[in-house]
């Protein structure tokens, strides 16, 4: 099978105050999220970065790559999930993210996409998950708890052990529209 792109979005983020463009691609393995996120820091700072989401047929990440740019100051981060839950970072296994089924990158609503297309719940249902959170800018992982409510055909309560929570409403590929106080699409095409 070759590469299919399924839908490319943007993204105005509030919280960069910047944009989040990203590809929705159907590969030979499973599945890519692909995207580039260009802001402005709390504190005046620009940040350029770069992300990659592979995960299998199923919405299980299998590879996360992510790269920041804050002025001169570049940091990377590359984890593998090498068998269903040991992540890892070049040879080092990150006991931490044991378990965890899907990485959620805090730079983009993309990530959104892996747990609402995984877990696939009818209107009314809700399931709980622990995400491998990638915080951002300094670009630590650190597990997550996360309950994922459908409250319509498009719309789903996203809540996390941090007391956040927000009703997003998502398309038909599970990609975000709106995320009240973060992100909002400004377009989207194929």
């Amino acid at each position: 099978m070759a590469d299919e792109l399924k839908r490319t979005v943007v993204w105005k983020n509030l919280l960069l105050d910047g944009r989040d463009s990203c590809g929705l691609w159907h590969v030979s393995d499973g599945w890519l999220l692909k995207g580039t996120v260009v802001g402005v820091l709390k504190d005046q700072r620009p940040v350029l970065a770069s992300y990659e989401v592979y995960t299998d047929e199923n919405w299980l990440t299998h590879r996360v790559q992510v790269e920041r740019k804050i002025g001169s100051d570049v940091k990377m981060l590359d984890l593998n999930v090498e068998s269903r839950g040991e992540w890892r970072s070049g040879r080092a296994e990150l006991l931490t993210l044991r378990g965890c089924n899907d990485v959620d990158l805090a730079l983009t609503p993309a990530t959104n996409t892996l747990a609402i297309r995984r877990l696939n719940l009818e209107v009314g249902g809700s399931a709980s998950l622990i995400a491998a959170w990638v915080r951002f800018p300094d670009l630590t992982a650190q597990p997550l708890s996360q309950r994922y409510t459908r409250l319509a055909n498009d719309k789903y309560r996203y809540e996390s052990n941090t007391g956040f929570s927000a009703d997003i409403t998502v398309d038909d590929l599970g990609l975000v529209i709106s995320y009240p106080g973060a992100w909002e699409r400004m377009a989207s095409g194929r």
